[in-house]
């Protein structure tokens, strides 16, 4: 705790004008997080927007050989008194140093996916992380079939994704962890039976603007509408699939704004599809540009699978916008209100969308309380002053946590080599906890 009665936050994240949601969710809780914290940011790309340092210091990181007392001079001068928030996702080009620092320094981590193993794999195909740490770690957490599959995984035998399934990853950030802050069920699910660190679940952030009064248009095409940053796994094939089946039934607009993982092989597909009347590619667009759009639309696609486990940030926008939405019905999605979202199981997904689409060009009306039942939530959930509360209650208890898991690290190395003490170490373990 610093003098002022306010803990002092590092908060090693990226920033805009990164190309990652991570980036833009940290500048969304600035104001609120910089009023109730001494707070410092950090990053270890060359540049960020200059407009963040009205708000509170900027720091370039270098994650190989920043320690807790170089936090501390930027902080309090005192260790100690510091807390590092590092923030983990599954890009390899934003988070690849912050891996690294994870597992060298104590800190709360972050956990925007829960499966990473395209950060690793992709890490140690740009040369950011050693193989070893890599094999080490999966055997640690998954024995030998982690080894097995991690072996796999090097040799370019098996992907990523494929790996994601039954082995998320997310252990390998825990090395040196104090805590974890999660943003979904699924994940907080997940660390907390790992039984090492305090886990905490926070509602993932977003500023709700005061106008959601759309009126969307009763008549003419149905306005659909797909953004963000577009990989494979956010169905975008498949939903192009379905609209081939319906543009000589219905009359629809599609708008893909944000940034697609091939664009060329896309616009390939959109002309052999026939849809090249229909759809429109248009890149990044101003924020104002893409909010206006949303209020326009009659549903917004945001359908994931495989899931990395993680909340999404386009959701809260689309919630902002009072627009429906269709989503996979499966990890966090699967745990939202069926008020709030239309979901689609994964087996039967083309039918699904179908009959969904068809349904919303008879009745326009049929979207509308789904739209505004998600923007009810969103206020009442994610506004970015709940969040920074709760980011700094784990800020205050950050001693507390660093010996919980210090002892929960003890006895499980404990327990792996002596089963006769089991019983008496459990006891002695729980009093302390």
């Amino acid at each position: 705790m610093t003098g002022s009665g306010k803990p002092r936050i590092h908060w090693v994240s990226p920033l805009p004008p990164a190309e990652t949601d991570i980036a833009h969710y940290s500048a969304r809780i600035l104001p609120e997080l910089a009023e109730r914290s001494d707070l410092v940011l950090w990053t270890d790309a060359s540049e960020w927007d200059a407009a963040l340092e009205k708000i509170c210091p900027v720091r370039q990181l270098d994650p190989d050989r920043q320690s807790p007392r170089d936090f501390a001079r930027v902080g309090s001068g005192r260790e100690g008194n510091d807390t590092v928030f590092i923030h983990i996702g599954n890009s390899w080009v934003f988070h690849s140093g912050f891996l690294r620092l994870a597992r060298r320094i104590p800190s709360v981590v972050v956990l925007h996916d829960l499966a990473v193993q395209e950060l690793c794999a992709d890490a140690i195909r740009n040369e950011l992380w050693a193989e070893d740490a890599y094999r080490e770690e999966m055997q640690r957490w998954y024995g030998e079939t982690g080894l097995d599959l991690a072996e796999g995984l090097l040799a370019g035998t098996i992907s990523a994704r494929d790996v994601s399934a039954p082995v998320p990853g997310f252990e390998v950030t825990l090395d040196r962890a104090v805590s974890v802050v999660t943003h979904t069920p699924g994940a907080l699910t997940a660390v907390a039976g790992r039984k090492v660190l305090p886990c905490y679940q926070l509602d993932l952030p977003f500023r709700a603007t005061s106008d959601a009064g759309a009126q969307r248009a009763v008549e003419g095409p149905l306005r659909l509408v797909q953004f963000g940053y577009i990989g494979p796994n956010r169905r975008l094939d498949q939903v192009l699939d379905t609209l081939s089946r319906l543009k000589d039934e219905i009359p629809f607009r599609f708008d893909i704004m944000g940034k697609v993982w091939d664009p060329p092989c896309i616009r390939e597909r959109i002309a052999a599809l026939g849809l090249s009347d229909h759809v429109e590619m248009h890149g990044f667009v101003d924020e104002r540009e893409l909010d206006a759009t949303l209020a326009d639309a009659h549903l917004v696609f945001n359908l994931r699978h495989p899931t990395m486990g993680e909340a999404s940030g386009s959701q809260l926008r689309i919630w902002d916008a009072s627009a429906a939405s269709v989503v996979t019905d499966q990890g966090w999605y699967e745990s939202l209100s069926d008020e709030t979202v239309f979901k689609i199981p994964v087996n039967g997904e083309a039918d699904a969308l179908y009959t969904l689409l068809r349904r919303l060009a008879t009745d326009r009306e049929y979207g509308k309380q789904v739209g505004e039942a998600g923007r009810t939530r969103l206020v009442a959930r994610h506004g970015p002053a709940r969040y920074a509360d709760g980011i700094v209650h784990v800020a205050r208890r950050f001693g507390l946590d660093a010996r919980q898991a210090l002892l929960a690290r003890r006895s499980r190395w404990l327990l792996r080599d002596s089963d006769v003490e089991r019983e008496l170490l459990q006891a002695r373990l729980a009093g302390h906890l």
